[in-house]
């Protein structure tokens, strides 16, 4: 019989999407000021891999990647994403978001993004958000799965997530001296 225990924590991630690099930057001032500061925040990238947001938020997208410094339970994914929601309802124009939020964390085993879309990888968590398992840590290094969105399955992206792995892994050693 397996013993029930806390989950380590976990590393605190968000993809910021956005109509213009203003409201990119005024998102992650807001995000800063509800999960504390930044530890890595990347460079502001075109966003141009499929067109699934064109019709909402227009072509000529920016993104940028940002972990926390703070580490968070797994369990409380599915607040962060409610709050997301509301930032980006909350800069809406003509009920048309402006911005995108997709939180999500690092653990030593994968990457999980929340989301509102149910799918057969995405167990549901609680009040409507699942958990998407976008990238396992197997074999020394993140790895794309079958239905891993293009965009975190690049090599860029793949050596950003284990630069931030590390950074949370030596937080845990921190925060648990052997």
């Amino acid at each position: 019989m397996s013993k029930p225990t806390a989950a380590e924590p976990v590393k605190l991630l968000f993809s910021v999407l956005a109509t213009k690099v203003a409201l990119l930057n005024e998102a992650i001032t807001i995000l800063s000021a509800a999960y504390g500061q930044p530890d890595f925040v990347s460079v502001i990238m075109p966003f141009d891999y499929t067109d699934y947001y064109c019709a909402e938020m227009g072509d000529n997208l920016v993104r940028r990647f940002i972990s926390m410094e703070i580490l968070i339970r797994p369990e409380i994914l599915p607040d962060i994403k409610l709050a997301t929601n509301d930032i980006e309802d909350r800069s809406a124009l003509d009920k048309r978001r402006q911005i995108n939020i997709d939180p999500g964390y690092i653990s030593k085993a994968h990457l999980i993004l929340a989301t509102g879309k149910g799918y057969t990888h995405r167990p549901y968590l609680r009040d409507g958000i699942y958990a998407d398992l976008t990238l396992i840590y197997q074999g020394k290094k993140f790895c794309p799965l079958p239905w891993t969105y293009p965009d975190y399955a690049e090599g860029e992206q793949i050596s950003m997530f284990s630069k931030i792995r590390a950074k949370y892994l030596s937080q845990l050693k921190m925060a648990h001296p052997i």
